[in-house]
Parts: C-alpha cells; sequence; structure tokens
C-alpha cells in the first residue's frame, strides 16, 4: 500500500485525499486550519495541525517514509516554495507541487519538485482540444508532445481495415484500442473499420490531426 503525505488541505488538498483514499493509499494531511482538518479526517488515516513551513515540524512526520509528498497549498506562494524545498532537504523521495501559473511552475521545479501540477492550464488545454473537433472525444497529454486521443473513426475509414490504412508507417500513429457498442478490443489489422467505431490513438498532436484530417 502507498503512503502519502499531503501538504494543505484546501479543496485541492481534499479533494486529492478522497481520490487517493477510494484507491486504498495510506493518506497523511497536514494544514494549519483546523476546521479544514476535521473536515477531511473520515478520508485519511492520519491528519495533524502544523507549519508546512517549519523544518522541526516536518521532520516530526518522517517526510523520507513517504512514497509521494504533495504540496497542494498555493494561496500564497512563497509557503508553497518553502514546502516544496524543505520535503526535498529532508529527505522527500518524490515532490510534486502545485501551481497557479507557468511563473510558479518554473520556480517550484528549480527549487525541488519532481514534478508540477498545474490545474488550470491543464483543464484548459483539454477543453480546448476536446472541442477543436467533433471527432476529439477525450485526450489525454503526455511528456515529450506525445497524446493518447479518443477519436471517433473518419467517415472514409468504414469498410478499410488497420492494414490498408497504414498508419503508423504514414502518420506515426498508433492505436491501443477499439470501441465499439460496448466492447472494447484491441484493434485486429484485418477488421474493417465501420460508421460509428471510437479508437484510441496514440501520437504527436500534428500527426494525429493529420491522420484524422482534422484541420
Amino acid at each position: 500500500m502507498k503512503s502519502v503525505l499531503i501538504l494543505g488541505a484546501g479543496n485541492f488538498g481534499s479533494m486529492l485525499a478522497r481520490q487517493m483514499n477510494a484507491q486504498g493509499y495510506e493518506i497523511m494531511i497536514v494544514d494549519l486550519r483546523e476546521a479544514l482538518i476535521n473536515a477531511v479526517m473520515p478520508y485519511v488515516t492520519d491528519a495533524q495541525i502544523g507549519d508546512c513551513t517549519s523544518p522541526v515540524f516536518l521532520q516530526t512526520l518522517g517526510v523520507e517514509n513517504y512514497d509521494l509528498c504533495v504540496v497542494s497549498m498555493c494561496e500564497i506562494f512563497q509557503t508553497s516554495l518553502e514546502a516544496t524545498s524543505l520535503l526535498k532537504d529532508l529527505g522527500a523521495k518524490r515532490v510534486i507541487s502545485r501551481a497557479k501559473n507557468e511563473v510558479q511552475e518554473k520556480f517550484l521545479l528549480r527549487n525541488g519538485a519532481d514534478e508540477v501540477v498545474y490545474p488550470e492550464k491543464q483543464i484548459a488545454l483539454r477543453l480546448a482540444t476536446k472541442y477543436a473537433s467533433e471527432q476529439i472525444l477525450d485526450f489525454i497529454q503526455f511528456d515529450g508532445g506525445y497524446s493518447i486521443y479518443e477519436m471517433a473513426v473518419p467517415d472514409e475509414w468504414a469498410g478499410r481495415t488497420l492494414l490498408e490504412l497504414d498508419l503508423r508507417r504514414k502518420y506515426d500513429v498508433n492505436l491501443i484500442s477499439l470501441r465499439r457498442g460496448s466492447n472494447v478490443t484491441v484493434p485486429r489489422p484485418d477488421d474493417p473499420f465501420r460508421k460509428g467505431d471510437v479508437v484510441y490513438a496514440v501520437g504527436e498532436m500534428k500527426k494525429l490531426y493529420k491522420c484524422f484530417h482534422i484541420k
């Protein structure tokens, strides 16, 4: 069972605690505000009221023993920055910090964060991409320019097979699964596509757009 330390029990921290609790994590959450700690108690293994910028206090938590440490408070950026740096100094294995803008993201990465989450930017990108075309049903972005797109199959693919379309050679796009009605399978090279099919495709955005004829 993985263990996680969450610094900050505000909206983001408490929501993260609930989701991680549902997946079986052992969770310690810390905040100075007693009311927030009381509200999140049903969803965590343990909780403490304390100053997340105090080296002495953080040391008592044994931050090096957690699989993951998350700095979720971002109301006062200096607090988030100090907490991130202290966690790394105290031997935290992996630190993920929340940012509100790109400047904060850069400073957090420079001061010890292994990863930075920027929810507003990520949601905006997801919505902008999702509604760029009716064919795009959903997408997940990865580092290095690659993404997974949930795509409605173009009408012109109907009756043609994966072998005929030759997507990997022509566009450097890979189809990892096919949804037909309620059934999800790995696409077979010789199985003709049908109207209404949905595929999950991996590739770079420009190549995916070209492959699916999205302008």
